[in-house]
C-alpha cells in the first residue's frame, strides 16, 4: 500500500515545487522588467543622458564588484529564472495534458462552466503567448547587443541604435506584437503567481482584488515600453 502511494506523493510533491519556481521566476523576471523600463524611459532626458546612464551600469557598486560586475549577476539570474519558469511551464503543461485525458490528440470537452472558476482569456494564451514572448526575448536581447542586429543602422550610441531601429515601422509592430504578449503573460501569470503564493483568497477571478493589481501591472508594462517607440515614429521624438 504505501509502496504504490510513495510515486503519487512524490508527483505531486514536485508538481508544488514547479509551480512555486514557476511564481518566484516569474516574479524575479517581472522586477526586471519595471528597472528596465524605468531605465527606458530616461530616452526622453536626451542622448547624452540616455547613453551616460547605461554606461554608468557598468559601474554600480565598484569596487566591491569588477566593472560589470552587477549586469553579468543580473544576467546570469535571469537566464537561470527564464531556464527555470520555461522548463516549469512545459513540464506543467505535459502532466496537465496527460492528466485532462487526451486519447488520440483529442480531449475531452465540456460545454458547461465555459468562464469556469478563476479562468480568464489570458490563462487560455499562456502557452501560444509564451512563445510569442520567448521569441521576442530572443529577438530584443539579440538587438540591444552592440551593432550585431541593427534595423536602421548601427552606432556606439545606444541612444542613436533606439531611434534608428524605431523609425522603421515594421519594427514598432514587431514589437507592439511583442508587448501585448507581454501584456496577456503578466495579466494572468502575475494573478497566478501570488495565487500560487497563497496571496489570493477569492472562489472567483472576478472577485480577487489581485485580479485589478496585474491588470494595472501589465497595463504599465506595456504602456511603459510602447510609448518610446511610439513617440519616436509617431512623433519624431530624437530624429532631430
Amino acid at each position: 500500500m504505501a509502496t504504490t502511494q510513495l510515486p503519487r506523493t512524490s508527483a505531486k510533491r514536485s508538481t508544488v515545487a514547479l509551480k512555486y519556481s514557476m511564481a518566484v521566476s516569474g516574479l524575479i523576471m517581472l522586477g526586471y522588467l519595471l528597472v528596465h523600463m524605468y531605465g527606458n524611459l530616461k530616452f526622453f532626458q536626451g542622448q547624452e543622458y540616455f547613453d551616460s546612464y547605461l554606461a554608468g551600469l557598468e559601474d554600480l557598486f565598484t569596487p566591491y564588484l569588477p566593472h560589470g560586475g552587477l549586469l553579468w549577476i543580473m544576467r546570469v539570474v535571469l537566464v537561470a529564472a527564464l531556464v527555470m519558469h520555461v522548463y516549469a511551464a512545459i513540464t506543467l503543461w505535459r502532466r496537465n495534458k496527460v492528466a485532462a485525458g487526451y486519447a488520440g490528440g483529442k480531449r475531452y470537452h465540456t460545454t458547461k462552466n465555459r468562464t469556469g472558476v478563476q479562468r480568464s482569456y489570458a490563462s487560455f494564451t499562456m502557452r501560444w503567448g509564451g512563445v510569442i514572448l520567448l521569441l521576442f526575448i530572443i529577438g530584443h536581447v539579440a538587438q540591444m547587443l552592440p551593432n550585431w542586429l541593427a534595423p536602421g543602422g548601427g552606432s556606439d550610441s545606444k541612444y542613436e541604435r533606439v531611434v534608428n531601429g524605431f523609425e522603421l515601422w515594421w519594427v514598432v509592430l514587431l514589437y507592439t506584437i511583442g508587448l501585448v504578449a507581454v501584456g496577456f503573460h503578466l495579466w494572468h501569470g502575475f494573478w497566478s503567481a501570488l495565487t500560487t503564493l497563497g496571496q489570493n483568497r477569492s472562489a472567483r477571478r472576478k472577485e480577487s482584488a489581485i485580479t485589478w493589481v496585474s491588470t494595472f501591472v501589465a497595463a504599465l508594462i506595456c504602456f511603459g515600453f510602447l510609448v518610446v517607440p511610439f513617440a519616436i515614429l509617431f512623433f519624431g521624438v530624437g530624429t532631430s
